[in-house]
């Protein structure tokens, strides 16, 4: 009876250090970008999924835009993110990107310091830009925000295409007021 239980218990002491040994050397599930060891930083691998975006010289913005600087909040995931666009000649590019609060663990924060959304938003020539896996809603803030910047360029188009006509600064004629031919009451 004696050596039953001394060999479970060694079965199980077995077991149990077999078991605990083998979650100490994975990688897998460590559960935050923050929690990653001196070796895991040590292996840098070129990334699989990274794609060059050709760039299109002939791409020119959609609809009519005024040449400027223009600059476009929009909603991140932890607070807001700014674009700021050059437009010249009908192409735009993006000169700076900033974002307040967003967390640095997660996907975003990295592809707007890398200059990966500035890239994206100079490839499509506006917000039309593709969603970086694990950034869905900060790539929907700078959407946003590039969507609001060409919007600004679009409506200082549309003053200077009015001041081009007259229409903008023409005198509207007045109803109210009693015209030089009319007899004044006495």
């Amino acid at each position: 009876m004696r050596t039953s239980k001394l060999t479970a218990v060694a079965c199980g002491a077995c077991a149990l250090t077999l078991g605990l040994s083998g979650c100490g050397a994975s990688f897998e599930g460590s559960g935050s970008k923050d929690a990653a060891s001196a070796e895991q930083l040590a292996l840098r691998e070129p990334d699989p999924w990274a794609v060059e975006l050709p760039a299109d010289g002939n791409g020119r913005v959609e609809g009519d835009v005024a040449d400027g600087v223009y600059t476009g909040t929009g909603r991140g995931m932890e607070g807001l993110i700014t674009v700021t666009l050059l437009v010249d000649d009908g192409h735009i590019q993006c000169v700076g990107m900033t974002q307040e609060g967003e967390s640095q663990s997660r996907g975003g924060y990295e592809a707007i310091r890398d200059g990966k959304y500035a890239d994206l938003i100079e490839a499509a020539q506006g917000p039309d830009i593709d969603v970086i896996a694990g950034a869905t809603i900060t790539t929907a803030g700078v959407k946003q925000a590039t969507a609001d910047a060409l919007a600004q360029a679009e409506a200082a188009a549309a003053g200077e295409a009015a001041g081009a006509d007259g229409s903008a600064d023409a005198p509207t004629p007045s109803t109210d007021s009693p015209s030089s031919d009319s007899p004044k009451e006495a």
